[in-house]
């Protein structure tokens, strides 16, 4: 896909050291047209299934293609608005497709999905893949994590630092096609974004292994060269996890 100019992107998923398949999925879309590019920017999606082999691979791939789908087909729409409901579009044909498939009961998936539009950043996120903003020296987390560690972090049961290394960390509190109706998270409004920023969508196969001090600098080097070292520090350590990571830099 041809990028227009303003926005470098780089993407990289790996199996990592211990699947034998890829239920992480991700995509980057921009309108051909000139005119809806101008007032729906860019879309970039990041999913990890869960689920056994297919019902994993099922469900993120249902989440990115819905998501791709529900945003290009909103030309009109505050960008936001369109996120919040793509999430909610996916949610509910992951939850049909285990229904019309028995076997894959139990499918479900992460969902982090951002627009962006000039300068300004919109985001959609459900589950524990993370978004994160990198600016001049500074690494920012703009999304909190669905999960189990998430909640004693935010009730203060325990610190950052314990939250990074907890062995349940990777327990989810909120999926795609996981209970009933679902709250995705989002700004309250969009975030400015700045000459030379760097964002980061990645799944749990990354920064579970991968310090946020690392992500910052790797994003220093060129971005096809970033993602090829952050995967090869993951599989160093033992790779256990698919391994997936998109980046954009205001250019």
């Amino acid at each position: 896909m041809q990028i227009r100019p303003g926005m470098e992107l780089a993407s990289l998923t790996d199996l990592g050291c211990q699947r034998s398949n890829n239920e992480d999925r991700y995509s980057y879309w921009e309108p051909v047209n000139d005119e809806e590019f101008a007032r729906q920017g860019r879309l970039a999606i990041v999913a990890d299934g869960m689920g056994g082999y297919e019902g994993g691979q099922e469900a993120s791939r249902i989440a990115v293609e819905t998501v791709r789908e529900v945003y290009a087909g909103a030309v009109d729409r505050d960008p936001q608005s369109v996120l919040i409901d793509a999430l909610r579009r996916a949610h509910q044909l992951i939850q049909d497709y285990a229904a019309a498939h028995h076997e894959l009961h139990g499918m479900g998936t992460t969902c982090t999905a951002i627009a962006i539009v000039g300068k300004s950043l919109y985001y959609a996120h459900i589950g524990d893949s993370r978004l994160y903003l990198v600016r001049s020296r500074k690494i920012t987390r703009l999304t909190q994590d669905h999960s189990y560690v998430g909640r004693l972090l935010e009730s203060g049961v325990i610190s950052l630092e314990e939250a990074e290394i907890h062995p349940q960390r990777h327990i989810l509190t909120a999926a795609l096609g996981s209970g009933g109706e679902i709250s995705p998270d989002y700004p309250e409004s969009p975030v400015a974004l700045a000459q030379g920023d760097v964002v980061i969508l990645c799944t749990d196969g990354l920064w579970s292994l991968v310090s946020e001090h690392e992500l910052q600098e790797a994003v220093r080097l060129d971005l096809p060269g970033a993602c090829r070292e952050l995967i090869k520090i993951a599989r160093e350590r033992g790779g256990p996890d698919n391994i997936t990571v998109q980046l954009l830099r205001v250019d």
